[in-house]
């Protein structure tokens, strides 16, 4: 290929990238135009997009572009000068040009000479019916459907001069721009899952470095302690006489110790720093290469508006469709996920959900029917609500289709409530027409979607009120390369439950545990649960469990609801999910792995899996029932943790926190009080915030390491300053740990405070 071909190729591609943006705003402002013509915003972008598609077909050689962009362009220039009401005709003719255009800059796919021919001799006609347009004789040059391409034909009219052309017509460098004007770059799926991948292992391996610094802390207050206990031998040792050798040994031996224990602080501060910085980079890092998967939910929008408008006109409906949220960041595997189910949608919500303009009118309803999509984030789900003003499902005929495909008997189905009913809707097959017609009637291919919408852990529910029109409620996660998920322990083995699958979790009792027909059952609103061991799912062994109370996950999938009996709950997590080796198959009860904070791997539930995994056990027999530890147990010893923290807010949220987790605590207002705790009783643990009245925090530890009875006790510092000298300072003055209330969340006070004294036991 020539350096010449290679430019217009390139040239051509910039040309199918200007066509996909530039009929995009076409088809935008033409519908907008539709319900006003007067627009004059509106009028001007449209007229704008024709005019730079003309200037850009040109300037590559695409006559069939020139051709209809021009005839489009004269249009709308006659309706911005008043010479042209825009009617429904000319709106028609401008999306057909609309779809031309877009035909005509993708490759394989240009339209015929003749089709071109009829388009001009159409727009001539409607702008002005005496007028006779001559023919098109410009031969139309392939789009992009070979690279070998020919030099461009030479035009017939007079080229227009450069220096006229508007900016948007100008050939542009390979790069691309949003409307806010960001570079946009081209990038693959995979590498963009890569880099995912890349930055999450970055970030786990950032948080590896926590319990190496909490051993150099440990390890410089030993030294520490150390040089005091050398400063008491050599007090003692003066009171006898000591050879000058021994003098010296002694002397050089406390020299050695100084000198190794300042270069410890020395490099410990270093690393202190480095790890600061490393987290906060990684996170920025993981935070940046997420924000590349996630798209603007307009992005499955594209042509939504213009199908609802054509499939009402070709039903004889006047129908209009609002979007509302274009702009909601949803991960692109969703979106792609999502499109097929929300076109479904909107074409059963045109075909049977909006009526004829005569019955609107009829009903005290405008004759145009009105469809509103709403998309929003609600606590980290995307949720999006499909409605419209139609008159909703027939239930009575929803009932009667019921009973007529042995489905239920009448008796019962005349008892079914409307949300019962509406399920049926769901069903695989279900509906509600007498004949079948192109577009599918309310009910026809609702499995499909819900199938769909399942297929990203999402879910769907259908309300209605009778003469008002119909509303799709769905919920899905914002991104499927990351899951929020409890995680607990199983068989000494991590594992994550979704937290979209989760009810609730809770502590059994003994007593709270039922046996109902051979089997575990517990209560749980207002019905019986069944109870389920994880171990027998997860075939992992059971542990010994010494403690009275039983931690138990109630997950449920559509009706079927199980408590799922775990060893410990670690807590809740935001995982990056990493799919199984494709070797490996389905996994039974398992759909995806992650990375923990330390490294370690945790194995992520399939929810679904596991409830078909508890029936097969259910019908085989093989249930196995959960065994409990007798109550006459010894209770080990709970360890003892001080909290100081002048607000009230703070200490009873950390009282509470460590008293669930099993810990004895006890509270200080004020670091003069907490130091008066110290000296009066024993405690295991010392949890303390920096700004307090009296004594502050920083006191508090120095005073505590300088007493010999207390110089060992662990101590974290909770403080809202985050900054690199607080963190110092806090370090410095002796603390073990140093945790910002900005961050602060459960699992991170519990994992630190396990991290410094272990569990709640001794």
């Amino acid at each position: 290929m020539t350096p010449e071909q290679m430019r217009d190729a390139s040239l051509l591609e910039l040309f199918s990238l200007e066509a996909e943006a530039q009929t995009l705003v076409l088809s935008a402002g033409l519908l907008a135009l539709e319900r006003d013509p007067t627009q004059a915003d509106h009028l001007e972008s449209c007229m704008r997009a024709a005019h730079s598609l003309k200037g850009a077909a040109r300037i590559v050689g695409v006559d069939a572009g020139v051709s209809v962009a021009h005839v489009m362009e004269d249009c709308l220039v006659s309706a911005q000068e008043g010479r042209l009401h825009l009617r429904p005709e000319h709106i028609d003719a401008l999306l057909q040009g609309t779809d031309l255009l877009m035909r005509i800059a993708t490759p394989g796919n240009n339209p015929e000479l003749a089709e071109i021919e009829a388009y001009v001799v159409l727009m001539a006609l409607l702008l002005d019916p005496m007028a006779a347009p001559a023919p098109v004789t410009a031969p139309v040059a392939p789009v992009m459907a070979e690279l070998q391409l020919e030099p461009p034909t030479p035009k017939v009219e007079t080229p227009i001069p450069v220096a006229e052309l508007q900016p948007a017509e100008l050939p542009r460098k390979a790069k691309r721009t949003t409307e806010n004007g960001e570079r946009v770059l081209r990038v693959t799926a995979e590498r963009l899952n890569s880099l995912l991948d890349l930055s999450s292992k970055s970030l786990v391996e950032t948080l590896r470095l926590k319990p190496h610094l909490a051993t150099m802390q440990r390890l410089k207050r030993m030294q520490n302690n150390g040089l005091r206990a050398l400063e008491n031998l050599n007090v003692h040792l003066k009171e006898h006489a000591l050879s000058l050798e021994a003098q010296e040994a002694l002397e050089v031996a406390r020299r050695l110790l100084a000198e190794s224990q300042q270069l410890l602080v020395e490099k410990n501060a270093e690393l202190d720093e480095f790890a600061w910085q490393a987290s906060q980079r990684a996170q920025v890092l993981y935070d940046t290469a997420l924000a590349c998967r996630m798209r603007p939910f307009a992005d499955v929008l594209a042509g939504q508006e213009r199908m609802v408008r054509d499939l009402g006109r070709s039903l004889g409906k006047q129908v209009r469709l609002e979007i509302e949220g274009e702009k909601t960041q949803v991960d692109r595997d969703v979106l792609e996920k999502l499109e097929a189910p929300l076109t479904h949608l909107l074409r059963n919500a045109v075909d049977h959900g909006i009526e004829s303009p005569e019955q609107r009118l009829l009903a005290g309803k405008p004759a145009e029917g009105l469809i509103r999509l709403r998309a929003s984030h609600q606590a980290g789900l995307l949720v999006l609500e499909l409605s419209d003003d139609g008159n909703g499902v027939d239930l009575e005929k929803v009932r009667r289709s019921i009973i007529e495909r042995q489905l239920s008997p009448a008796e019962t189905a005349a008892q079914l409530s409307q949300e019962e009913l509406l399920t049926f809707l769901f069903l695989p097959g279900f509906s509600l027409r007498d004949a079948v017609t192109e577009v599918s009637g309310r009910g026809v291919g609702l499995d499909v979607v819900q199938h769909m919408v399942r297929q990203v852990r999402g879910a769907v529910v259908l309300e209605q009120v009778a003469g008002e029109g119909s509303r799709f409620h769905l919920e899905v996660p914002l991104t499927l390369s990351v899951v929020r998920s409890l995680v607990v322990e199983v068989g000494d083995e991590a594992y994550a439950f979704p937290l979209a699958h989760i009810e609730r979790m809770c502590d059994l009792e003994p007593a709270d545990i039922v046996q109902v027909e051979g089997r575990q059952h517990f209560w749980h609103e207002g019905r019986h649960v069944g109870l389920v061991a994880a171990s027998q799912l997860l075939q992992r062994p059971a542990s010994q469990n010494s403690q009275q109370t039983l931690k138990v996950v109630v997950i449920r999938e559509r009706e079927a609801i199980y408590g799922v009996a775990v060893e410990r709950f670690i807590g809740e997590r935001t995982l990056v999910v990493l799919p199984l080796d494709e070797r490996l198959g389905k996994v039974q009860d398992i759909s995806a792995g992650a990375l923990l904070d330390d490294g370690s791997v945790v194995l992520i539930v399939d929810v679904e899996d596991m409830l078909r995994s508890v029936d097969k056990l259910l019908n085989t027999g093989r249930l196995e029932r959960i065994a409990r530890q007798g109550s006459q147990a010894v209770e080990a010893a709970r360890k003892r943790i001080l909290v100081v923290d002048d607000s009230l807010t703070v200490r009873e949220l950390q009282r509470k926190l460590l008293l669930n987790r099993g810990y004895d605590v006890a509270v200080a207002v004020d670091g003069m009080d907490g130091w008066n705790a110290l000296r009066s009783e024993d405690f295991d643990l010392l949890i303390t915030d920096i700004d307090m009245p009296r004594m502050d925090g920083i006191e508090l530890v120095s005073l505590l390491r300088r007493d010999n009875r207390l110089q060992s006790l662990p101590v974290m510092v909770v403080s809202y300053k985050d900054r690199e000298e607080d963190r110092r300072r806090g370090l410095d003055a002796g603390a073990d740990y140093y945790l910002a209330k900005a961050s602060f969340h459960d699992d991170a006070l519990l994992d630190a405070v396990v991290e410094l004294i272990g569990g709640a036991r001794a």
